[in-house]
């Protein structure tokens, strides 16, 4: 989310924040949002179905006629209904070249796997977890000394880089999904 505010601010994303959203009322994303006089709010999932939850997001969503959902750090399937309403609407960031590695922890299941080279996607939002159509990836080596924590850091940067570029290929419209991939038009 960071990443995306300092790439408007940058003017290398041509975009208007509309606002975000968070479950935890703590999340570091809030405070920063709320530092940059982005329109930040918290909307509790503990006590409530998901089908509550994603009803209470969903009319915060249309509320403001966001023309993008741009998740980051949302560890959560989405439900296909909320899935359909928004297809083609809902991008995520994952550290990992998907189709490998989808899920929690994908950089200690890279290191765990041992490949050379892993990285960073972004993808639209299916209903599968991290099977979306494959916007952007990016290509990060796995040095022999790196930890989870290191390979995550460089992977980081990868993700600060692609997911501004990403989300203006989409604001755009250079782009056309066909099945499963998405091809970038000039």
């Amino acid at each position: 989310m960071l990443a995306l505010l300092d790439a408007i601010d940058r003017g290398e994303l041509l975009a208007e924040p509309a606002v975000v959203i968070s479950n935890n009322e703590h999340s570091q994303g809030l405070v920063m949002a709320k530092e940059r006089k982005v329109e930040a709010i918290c909307i509790p999932s503990q006590g409530k179905s998901r089908a509550e939850h994603e009803r209470l997001v969903i009319e915060q969503i249309e509320r403001r006629s966001c023309r993008l959902i741009c998740l980051a750090g949302y560890m959560k399937l989405l439900s296909s209904e909320f899935v359909q309403r928004f297809r083609g609407r809902i991008l995520n960031i994952h550290p990992s070249l998907l189709p490998a590695f989808p899920g929690l922890r994908a950089q200690q299941q890279a290191l765990n796997y041992g490949v050379r080279y892993t990285g960073c996607t972004v993808h639209f939002v299916d209903e599968g977890c991290d099977t979306g159509p494959i916007i952007l990836q990016a290509v990060v080596p796995v040095l022999e000394d790196d930890t989870e924590e290191s390979l995550a850091a460089r992977i980081l940067e990868q993700e600060h880089r692609i997911y501004p570029q990403a989300v203006q290929m989409v604001l755009d419209g250079k782009f056309k999904v066909e099945g499963r991939r998405v091809i970038k038009r000039v």
